[in-house]
């Protein structure tokens, strides 16, 4: 590590204006999948072969890097390691996604439930990208390979496993409704490496110590290592860890360790990376002779004429009924207080009211917890916990179970 490039910050609002003044000139604005483009960066990085020594250089400025980044160009290896303490989503999405296991289970080649497999477990993917028109991303597993493709508003995906492939067009409705492009991030929804860097960034201020915690080599290229961490005590966050190239302020890996210890909740970064323009090639596609396609207009269909559309729009206007949302605390340890619909909690275990799968999660998850608010049951991942008052509240934040009772105890 190189002497004298750590450096503090007072966390004033600088930075983080510079920041969010300058973060839409980010690479791949994303029009295909949103997290595609997210794992275009996020992804740890094996070849690290020492420290290598740097020009001393402060937080601030290497923020002001990070925000001054254009690369629209690049291809490469990924990786991401993903633990966040939740069982695998495969054979959950009927039960929790509004609509699920309907029309999208049509075709394996759908997007939707394809990349929620992302959200856990490790990964490796080939990526690429030429600017705001042309991404590719492709998951690869044993024997097998999905890509998803966008080029110039037509998006193709293609799952080698069942040789069966999806497409859709800019304008065309997907599977649930709303057009293609629309849905493919949400929006406040970080799906770039970079953007992922700026949320974390966007927290910095008095609770929060923001530091250059030396230097390290990531895909074979220099770096230097911004270390984000909360001041505050209740946090399940503990640390968050950027590497930013050197030469070019591109994010190259992304760590987030959670408060508890143990492995990295999220691991991310190159393995290689290429910032040279990709060839053409790497965005065109033709279905293989014999694979079933399918179009986002026939998911859409089936949909409807299944009613899984109708159903879909009940459960998104159902979530218009939680209003009231108050927010306890600040920074880190800021927990959301929500009312829950009908002012009731969870249905007891044998209700018949929640599918078998989804009280086998919630059971999993939860711990009972009293205080002077009442009882409740806490839900909790590595990073997210919830709790869930009987009187129908819920408090929600990236804090410890004590704190999430704290707050609800002073929320009474």
């Amino acid at each position: 590590m190189a002497p004298n490039d750590s450096a503090e910050t007072t966390g004033e609002a600088t930075g983080t204006v510079v920041v969010r003044r300058k973060a839409a000139r980010y690479i791949v604005p994303v029009a295909v999948a949103g997290v595609a483009a997210a794992t275009i960066g996020l992804v740890p990085a094996l070849a690290d072969s020492g420290d290598p020594q740097l020009p001393k250089i402060t937080a601030q400025e290497l923020i002001e890097r990070i925000a001054a980044s254009d690369e629209q160009q690049l291809s490469g290896t990924v990786k991401i390691s993903t633990d966040l303490g939740i069982p695998s989503f495969g054979g959950l999405t009927d039960s929790f996604l509004p609509g699920a296991g309907a029309a999208d289970s049509t075709s394996s080649a759908a997007p939707d439930t394809k990349l929620m497999e992302l959200a856990s477990g490790t990964h490796t993917l080939r990526v690429a990208a030429d600017g705001p028109d042309k991404q590719r991303l492709s998951i690869l597993g044993e024997g097998s390979e999905y890509s998803l493709i966008h080029n110039a508003g037509e998006v193709w995906a293609y799952d080698s496993a069942s040789n069966e492939a999806y497409h859709a067009q800019s304008g065309q409705a997907g599977p649930k409704g709303g057009k293609a492009e629309e849905r493919t991030a949400p929006e406040g929804v970080p799906t770039t490496p970079k953007a992922l860097a700026e949320e974390a960034l966007a927290a910095v201020g008095d609770t929060t110590s923001v530091t250059v915690d030396g230097t390290a080599q990531v895909a074979g290229r220099d770096a230097y290592q911004l270390l984000i961490k909360p001041k505050q005590s209740g946090s399940t966050i503990g640390s968050i860890r950027v590497a930013v190239d050197a030469r070019n302020g591109v994010p190259l890996k992304f760590t987030l360790a959670p408060s508890s210890g143990g492995k990295a909740a999220i691991d991310a970064g190159f393995t290689k990376v290429d910032f040279s323009k990709p060839d053409a090639s790497s965005f065109s596609f033709t279905p293989p002779k014999g694979a079933k396609v399918t179009e986002a207009e026939e998911l859409k269909a089936g949909a409807e004429k299944d009613g899984a559309a109708d159903k879909a729009h009940e459960d998104l206007s159902a979530l218009e009924d939680f209003r009231g949302l108050n927010v306890i605390g600040e920074g880190w340890s800021a927990v959301a207080e929500i009312d829950i619909p009908g002012g009731s909690g969870l249905p007891a275990g044998g209700s018949g009211d929640v599918p078998a799968q989804a009280q086998q999660f919630l059971d999993a998850l939860g711990d009972k917890v009293t205080g002077d608010f009442g009882s409740g049951t806490v839900f909790k991942t590595r990073l997210v916990n919830a709790l869930m008052t009987d009187d129908g509240k819920v408090y929600i934040g990236a804090v410890t179970k004590d704190a999430l009772v704290k707050a609800a105890d002073t929320a009474k």
